[in-house]
């Protein structure tokens, strides 16, 4: 098969340098360095991935995909679910309450996030997978002043099984009208994530409105379940368009401090391990200058031969793009199987460890990874740009080369 002339040339220089070990081992830890930064952001970034996704499981147990508030939904919010659960990209509506409020159990108090609800429409729209909290509901629908409490915040209580405790609305309890207070009975613990288990409690939508009836920042919303949690505002506004002034807040902008922060961490973290694959590609530059030092005659006869000095700069960047092709190959292939054998991987160290010293250490077993095959492309991407760049410097100064005085002294 016919190559192109600079590609041939570049090839051989990069494949034929038995003679000079020095250059290979250079060379050699180039494609290493590149390989390594590659692998270890991959995996860095599925991790990330795996943890915001957890993340992003865990948040919704307790925040819903999309709210609607609005001037008109506390007395049309029937109409308006009907019309949202028409569309294909709404699953379920469920109308719900929340406010702030002050829970008193034997002598412990504390502020929590108190949400009416509608049982009976509740378990079709809550992200929350489990039979037991399916009959949580079921119990919470048939008890006239029952109270859903989350385990952690059950826990801070002090409350292990059903007990009675009174809860007074925020507002009533600035305002000092104590006789606000209701009582209510804990019929079980649920898991709402990690970001609801502390504060989060359900009592029954009628007793919230009578609880919050003074209280005018809190009204009535309407909580969907949207089909793609992704494109959740946008598929929401379109269900909902024939409604006007309605106050559309999809999941990741009532928790948008959380993603953004994760987001943020994710392309710092990305940022600071790509800095390996700069330094595998400073590795490429001084390759290629000794290259260029020792090939000096050779570029002076393939000048002398006719060799544009376009040529003289194909040939070299194709002999540095050999390290930043195979580093990057190498690096994304074994990036992709780490990340798919991590948590097998920490599981097998926690053993050898535990085996070896005899004492009980406890890796990250539950780490979840996620790959996401966009993002791998990119860091190839941006792998093999590092590497054509780091070619151009050394490819220059070898087109420079004068053909008079290199072969002056030959």
């Amino acid at each position: 098969m016919n190559r192109p002339f600079s590609v041939f040339i570049g090839l051989r220089y990069t494949l034929t340098r038995k003679h000079n070990f020095f250059l290979s081992f250079v060379s050699l830890i180039s494609m290493l360095g590149v390989s390594l930064g590659v692998m270890i952001l991959i995996i860095a970034l599925s991790v990330m991935n795996g943890s915001i996704s957890t993340l992003r499981s865990e948040a919704l147990k307790s925040v819903p995909h999309v709210t609607i508030s609005g001037p008109s939904v506390a007395n049309n919010w029937q109409q308006q679910a009907a019309v949202a659960t028409s569309s294909e990209t709404v699953l379920a509506a469920a109308p719900f309450l929340q406010g702030e409020a002050n829970a008193l159990y034997q002598g412990r108090n504390k502020f929590i996030n108190l949400r009416g609800i509608d049982a009976s429409l509740e378990a079709a729209v809550v992200n929350n997978p489990g039979r037991r909290y399916q009959e949580l509901l079921s119990v919470l629908a048939a008890t006239e002043n029952g109270i859903i409490l989350g385990a952690q915040l059950a826990g801070s209580l002090g409350i292990v099984s059903s007990g009675e405790l009174s809860i007074t609305a925020l507002n009533s309890l600035l305002a000092r009208r104590l006789s606000d207070s209701q009582g209510f009975k804990v019929v079980g613990f649920a898991d709402f994530g990690f970001y609801g288990n502390s504060d989060v409690a359900l009592i029954n939508l009628a007793q919230a409105e009578s609880l919050f009836s003074r209280d005018p920042g809190t009204n009535l919303q309407l909580r969907l379940r949207m089909v793609d949690i992704f494109s959740a505002e946008s598929d929401a506004i379109d269900a909902l368009q024939e409604f006007d002034n309605l106050d559309i807040q999809p999941w990741n902008k009532i928790q948008a401090n959380l993603f953004n922060a994760l987001n943020m961490e994710k392309i710092l973290t990305s940022f600071m391990l790509l800095m390996i694959v700069v330094i595998g590609a400073v590795n490429i530059v001084s390759t290629l200058v000794m290259v260029v030092a020792d090939k000096g005659a050779d570029v002076a006869i393939l000048r002398t031969m006719g060799a544009s000095k376009g040529t003289i700069m194909k040939i070299f960047i194709v002999q540095g793009l050999v390290a930043g092709v195979f580093g990057t190959l190498v690096g994304a292939v074994l990036g992709v199987l780490l990340a798919l054998k991590i948590t097998d991987i920490s599981l097998f160290i926690e053993r050898l460890i535990n085996s070896v010293t005899g004492s009980n250490i406890y890796l990250i077993s539950h780490l979840q990874t996620q790959i996401n095959w966009i993002e791998v492309l990119w860091v190839c991407l941006a792998a093999l740009l590092i590497s054509f760049l780091a070619t151009l410097y050394p490819a220059y100064r070898a087109s420079k080369i004068q053909p008079a005085e290199v072969l002056r002294y030959e």
